[in-house]
């Protein structure tokens, strides 16, 4: 069995050997392919249980080919270093000989403040004011401040969004609301790049304009329980040359940053070997 009926479901990974998982998949309105996200939130799962006594700190990953729903994921780790305070693992995402993704990750344990500060949270509507886009399903609930809606390509204003975010049920705290909050991670920048730009919208990708996740790195800064209201606060300073950069911070409800990320895209033209037929999607 290669599919997950929840989200949940596809972060319990099975164990088939020494640093050796099987992993599946999650469908939820994908179109044929792995979510990204997915997979972000899978390698978390798996360094975490390469150290229980650490927690993730921060997750480099390089996606270097996207993923088919309908096979296995075979995830391997190796650990670089395990020290007292902090160790570092290798992740890497195949299905059969295909690499698709592999992540750099850091683990540490929480040790004693020696300085402190952060950045405060913006100053946007709470979650219940904001504007629901359904999430996906009942598992994922998503507000966007002020209704901006990145799918509309004549919809135009600044490369900012603010979005609201949280995974209804149990608490959801350590390894498991890391990944959850990863999963959430993943969505947004490419359509904030896209903003300034009339004619242009995340509705587009991979029917008409070729789109794609290049690398992500993510740092937990504090615990998260992924079942609580979250704000991603996301900006893109640049794009061009067929690709953008992106970066957000994201905010516990009580005004706390609790993690961070950056993200390089691509989006260009489909090349004309590669243009999808009239109503199809691209899988890759």
């Amino acid at each position: 069995m290669t599919m997950g009926t929840s989200l949940r479901d596809v972060l319990e990974l099975e164990q088939v050997g020494e640093g050796l998982y099987r992993g599946q998949n999650f469908t939820a309105g994908l179109g044929g392919v792995v979510f990204g996200g997915q997979l972000l939130a899978q390698t978390i799962v798996a360094a975490g249980l390469s150290d229980p006594s650490k927690n993730v700190k921060t997750v480099h990953t390089i996606f270097a080919r996207g993923g088919a729903l309908d096979q296995p994921l075979d995830i391997e780790v190796d650990t670089m270093h395990s020290g007292r305070a902090m160790g570092s693992v290798t992740v890497t995402i195949r299905q059969g000989e295909r690499l698709c993704t592999r992540a750099l990750v850091l683990l540490s344990v929480d040790e004693p403040d020696l300085i402190r500060f952060s950045d405060p949270m913006p100053e946007v509507s709470g979650p219940l004011d904001a504007h629901s886009s359904g999430g996906e399903g009942d598992f994922w609930d998503i507000r966007i401040v002020d209704g901006v809606d990145i799918s509309d390509a004549e919809a135009v204003g600044p490369p900012e969004l603010d979005v609201w975010t949280r995974f209804p049920g149990p608490p959801s705290e350590g390894a498991l609301g890391q990944a959850l909050l990863a999963y959430a991670t993943d969505g947004f920048l490419i359509g904030t790049a896209m903003r300034p730009h009339a004619g242009i919208g995340q509705s587009m990708a991979h029917v008409s304009i070729s789109t794609s996740v290049l690398s992500h790195t993510l740092t937990f800064h504090e615990p998260v329980d992924a079942s609580q209201w979250h704000l991603i606060s996301h900006s893109s300073p640049h794009a061009g040359r067929g690709r953008s950069y992106g970066r957000a911070d994201i905010f516990s409800e009580e005004g706390h940053i609790v993690a961070s990320f950056v993200q390089d895209n691509m989006i260009r033209s489909f090349p004309k070997e590669q243009q999808p037929k009239a109503g199809e999607h691209s899988k890759f």
